[in-house]
């Protein structure tokens, strides 16, 4: 990438932040054939949009605060999902526990029905009461478990599926270059970009987005002459991996005696998914980790409801990410809405800002077209809204085990459990590695667990990876299978593959 004419150019937006919320306005407004482009300090979704609990969903807890607009904006969300990328979402089926001292089931059963009466079902299933048997992975004196649907999603590919369309949309993505200032100037934002390396350029806007999540509020201290009345309360979210508890395809909603819930969910095959906590967080949001306090705290949780019990010593990797959340008065961290504002400053023919605060992963498409309708207000040949039906990169198929077939059969020497990875990673993209080659001979050196060059290559040619964590933490889940030899191989294959990135790479690994 040079940045020879770069002090010329001129868009029509410039995105600032590069998680789910930014990559998502990127690509509704460059397909409204507005100029784009997005720069993201990191890597995309390398903070809060990486570090969810993974889930597609209406948010049934949500109804207890009276979030109707909120729930019910979600649950048709889902059904958009699940068409517009096949292979990196999916249903998935709950059962939530029932203990009679925590919520009465009539109450349950009235959210469960409010739950599937909100919702416009095509794809999922109604909810229902089930009893237990012995086979049950719960402990036996929990008898009844209420059933119902929502989805699953591979969060920080969603982020990367969202850049790669807004590319092909024709915006200009600028991962690990951060924004340091922005000027109004005549009728323009006059904005410094600077990259890893520390080469600065400027790029002037007619917009600005701020989609810093965390960093919405600090961002706009850097803006000249902005001021911002908006609060944010930061909230801690951690979840961390152990060696899967229960055979079963199904996921678990388990009521805590504080009123919170606890999601286990099937991951990557092998493992549960265990999360999340909410606590209120102070300091830099892209240092957050699990507390002692937490880690304890979910085990319990754990311990209480599954006959598999768990100990510190069964983690195998945690996570956390800080949710920006809208401040209100008197609220506890997990009453605090999970909905979002948009807000547009300026108007045509000025420099305009719009600041985006809050929002959760479900509603980020929804999030996106509201925010490109405040802003199109100011540039009048801005076409229509149009992403609701379109498919994600690699998503235009019909489902995951017609596209493995597929796979299977053009690439028979491709083993069935690789292809399906592939089916679930990367969808129809894959292609773009495995067309052409004959054998896995082909494929390169594998870096363990089936982590191929072909696929390795691909990740840096064309998904912006640059170092060891963007591969085996967002645009795989290979950090859970790598040992420290294999990942220390990998990333001086990456670094070697990398000009002038190599510092920080190495830096990543002698923290790693």
């Amino acid at each position: 990438m040079s940045h020879n004419n770069e002090s010329e150019k001129t868009v029509d937006v410039l995105v600032v932040g590069g998680g789910v919320n930014g990559v998502g306005v990127a690509l509704d407004a460059a397909g409204r054939g507005l100029s784009v482009a997005l720069c993201e300090k990191g890597d995309l979704g390398g903070a809060t949009s990486s570090s969810s609990s993974k889930l597609i969903h209406g948010g049934l807890r949500y109804l207890e605060h009276y979030e109707f607009r909120l729930v019910k904006e979600a649950l048709a969300e889902r059904e958009v999902l699940l068409k517009k990328a096949p292979h990196i979402m999916w249903p998935l089926r709950f059962r939530l526990p029932h203990q009679k001292h925590l919520r009465p089931a009539w109450m349950i059963r009235i959210g469960l029905f409010m739950y599937d009466s909100l919702a416009k079902r095509n794809m999922l299933p109604r909810s229902r009461k089930l009893s237990t048997t012995s086979e049950s992975p719960l402990v036996s004196n929990i008898t009844t478990c209420f059933e119902y649907s929502d989805g699953w999603v591979d969060d920080a590919r969603l982020v990367v599926l969202n850049a790669l369309a807004a590319q092909d949309q024709g915006a200009e993505i600028y991962t690990r270059t951060e924004c340091v200032k922005a000027e109004k100037q005549d009728n323009l934002w006059n904005v410094e970009l600077k990259t890893v390396q520390g080469k600065t350029f400027t790029v002037k806007a007619k917009s600005i987005v701020n989609a810093a999540g965390p960093w919405a509020v600090s961002f706009l201290d850097r803006l000249v002459n902005v001021n911002n009345p908006n609060a944010m309360r930061m909230v801690k979210g951690s979840h961390f991996i152990v060696p899967k508890l229960y055979d079963t395809e199904e996921a678990y909603i388990l009521q805590n005696k504080d009123g919170r819930i606890v999601f286990v969910i099937p991951y990557e095959g092998d493992f549960s998914l265990v999360g999340t906590t909410d606590e209120d967080y102070k300091g830099n949001p892209s240092e957050a980790a699990i507390s002692e306090e937490e880690t304890d705290y979910l085990i319990d949780v754990v311990n209480t409801y599954f006959k598999t019990k768990i100990t510190q010593d069964d983690i195998v990797h945690s996570y956390s990410g800080v949710r920006p959340l809208l401040e209100e008065k008197n609220a506890s961290a997990q009453e605090l809405t999970r909905d979002y504002k948009v807000e547009l400053k300026g108007e045509t023919g000025k420099p305009v800002l719009l600041n985006i605060f809050g929002g959760k992963i479900t509603t980020y498409r929804k999030l996106a077209e509201h925010a490109v309708d405040k802003l199109v207000t100011c540039f009048p040949k801005a076409k229509k809204a149009w992403t609701k039906e379109v498919p994600l990169p690699g998503g235009a198929f019909t489902d995951q085990a017609s596209l493995v077939k597929k796979l299977t059969s053009e690439f028979p020497w491709l083993d069935k459990s690789i292809a399906e990875r592939y089916a679930r990673q990367y969808g129809l993209l894959c292609y773009k590695f495995l067309t052409g080659l004959t054998s896995l001979e082909e494929m390169g050196e594998d870096f363990g667990a089936g982590l191929y060059r072909a696929e390795v290559d691909y990740l840096i040619d064309w998904e912006w990876a640059c170092t060891l964590e963007d591969v085996i933490w967002r645009r795989t889940k290979h950090g859970l299978r790598l040992d420290k030899s294999q990942q220390t191989a990998l990333a001086q294959y990456i670094t070697s593959n990398i000009n002038g990135t190599s510092d920080v790479v190495n830096a990543e690994v002698a923290s790693a």
